[in-house]
């Protein structure tokens, strides 16, 4: 199964693509400004971390529904301790989130992915996975797909009280950032900061959204109805079926007075 399809994880890979965007134009640097710099024109992103501090980015413009595609290249060697992250969100207590983030490991042990959801400023909805290929050789394809019917794999289910993000644009952030703390294998595996800095690439990013308020104007988009078909719901059940770590929706320990509505 090829790796630069991620589909599976949470998310689905679409072919095809709207608009090839600029770093240079459509982002602007938020933290660690000496650490991130871009490349090439404006097509390469790079962010750096080291015991100082991690750097990120976020989009000029702000989406409400949308298909959006970029390629990132991860930490390589002794990745412990690090997150890098690939999400959109809006801001607020009450923000909307839809969260990539992928937590480091120590040489030799895989990449995590772990995804959430948030609506409303709640989340909880947590879901990990072994990453089964090597994402920091490479550059691989990941893909946030949201319309008024699924983001990702996560159904609007308002008519059984669900809040479901569909009210607040949001932008599309990314960053690299250290949590030695808890991140891998909860603290045990603190990261060696004599190999920093430690660096993560971004390239291609593209985008087919509503800007802004436009949604209304976006419904003849084909991403504005899409969902998973038979061959990706199979792919779906095949990843779960051997990568996937948890799924909150079987957290029946933390959720000891009943799964979440949306999880029936």
């Amino acid at each position: 199964m090829p790796a630069t399809w991620l589909v599976a994880l949470v998310s689905w890979l679409v072919v095809g693509v709207a608009r090839g965007g600029s770093f240079s134009e459509d982002v602007e640097i938020v933290w660690g400004e000496s650490k991130a710099k871009i490349f090439n024109h404006g097509e390469l992103l790079e962010l750096s971390l080291d015991k100082d501090s991690g750097s990120a980015f976020k989009s000029r413009n702000e989406y409400l529904f949308g298909r959006i595609d970029m390629q990132l290249k991860l930490v390589a060697g002794n990745s412990a301790g690090t997150v890098k992250t690939y999400y959109t969100t809006s801001l607020g207590d009450a923000h909307d989130e839809i969260d990539f983030e992928f937590l480091g490991n120590v040489t030799g042990q895989p990449y995590i992915l772990h995804t959430n959801v948030f609506s409303q400023g709640k989340g909880n909805r947590e879901i990990q996975f072994y990453l089964w290929f090597d994402p920091t050789r490479n550059f691989h394809t990941y893909s946030i797909l949201w319309n008024p019917q699924h983001i990702m794999d996560f159904k609007n289910s308002e008519h059984k009280g669900v809040p479901f993000p569909k009210s607040q644009p949001m932008r599309i952030r990314g960053s690299l950032w250290g949590a030695e703390g808890w991140e891998t294998r909860g603290g045990l595996e603190k990261t060696d900061w004599s190999e920093a800095p430690f660096m993560a690439f971004y390239r291609n990013l593209q985008t087919d959204g509503c800007v802004g308020w436009t949604y209304p104007y976006s419904m003849s988009r084909t991403w504005f109805k899409q969902e998973l078909d038979a061959h990706q719901r199979r792919q779906m059940r095949w990843v779960k079926k051997r990568f996937m770590i948890c799924d909150y929706c079987a957290d029946v320990r933390r959720f000891a007075r009943g799964l979440p509505t949306e999880c029936s």
